[in-house]
């Protein structure tokens, strides 16, 4: 579901940037996995977007979808955000996770696994569309990914069992984030005079 809703906001971006069809699967695929495969390529590992063809397809499928059904589907938007909330949750802790399996307990590894794998493919489709990527500009999205990842290196640092440990940082991420998009929350900036 998280690849799926990351499709979804990858494919209305490039609807709102009147993309044609091709331009729409593009941003979907790359909103959907391009966060996974640039960890995977980082940490020396062959993608697994590439090995397991199942998130390409639900990209590429999401895409077909959003272009067909855009105006019947835009309504329900917000649903798809509570999705959004939740694969940042999950693919924080993933990344985290493969991070932890490939160098140990490491917080700086595991901290920019979980970050990369998380809003990677969202800096990617604000960069496509030339963007300043929205989670250096507004919404509390990085900083709800950081304290899940942070809150799992901890627990694993205790010694809770990893599973434990994965289910309570991906919880905390996704409910910060749903807090912050329910109260608009959004960081500090500098004033301007």
């Amino acid at each position: 579901m998280g690849t799926i809703a990351f499709a979804v906001t990858g494919a209305s971006k490039a609807i709102a940037h009147k993309a044609d069809i091709f331009g729409i699967i593009v941003l979907a695929t790359v909103v959907g996995v391009g966060g996974g495969v640039t960890r995977d390529v980082i940490f020396g590992r062959f993608p697994t977007a590439f090995s397991d063809p199942i998130y390409v397809g639900l990209t590429v499928a999401v895409g077909v979808v959003m272009f067909f059904l855009f105006r019947k589907l835009q309504k329900r938007m917000n649903i798809w955000l509570v999705f959004d909330a939740v694969g940042l949750g999950v693919f924080s802790i993933l990344g985290a996770s493969i991070a932890y399996q490939v160098v140990g307990l490491e917080f700086l590894p595991m901290l920019f696994g979980g970050m990369i794998t998380a809003i990677g493919g969202g800096i990617l489709r604000d960069v496509f569309v030339r963007e300043i990527p929205i989670v250096f500009v507004k919404e509390v999205y990085a900083i709800a990914s950081i304290i899940g990842i942070v809150i799992f290196y901890a627990m694993l640092s205790s010694g809770v069992d990893v599973q434990i440990a994965s289910v309570i940082g991906i919880v905390a991420a996704t409910g910060i984030r749903l807090l912050a998009m329910k109260f608009n929350w959004n960081l500090p900036k500098v004033r301007e005079i």
